[in-house]
């Protein structure tokens, strides 16, 4: 099983896949990413670059476990 695959069945982590086009800058790239990690807690997981200059990245945070549930009143 590759490494990949392994951390998409993770229950500890929940995974989200984002793909930028090859015009987007590395600066652009890593500002993109930053306010992912600041605002919604999100980390990198992996990068593969493509020939054509496009981007995919996978980024990373632990589930949130659910607290208890609401009462029903």
């Amino acid at each position: 099983m590759s490494t990949l695959q392994e951390a998409t069945t993770d229950t500890d982590w929940e995974y989200r896949p984002l793909r930028l086009p090859p015009g987007v800058t590395r600066i652009s790239a890593a500002t993109q990413l930053s306010i992912h990690a600041e605002f919604a807690g999100w980390e990198l997981s992996r990068v593969l670059l493509y020939s054509d200059g496009t981007r995919k990245i996978w980024l990373r945070r632990k589930r949130s476990t659910p607290g208890p549930p609401a009462p029903i009143t």
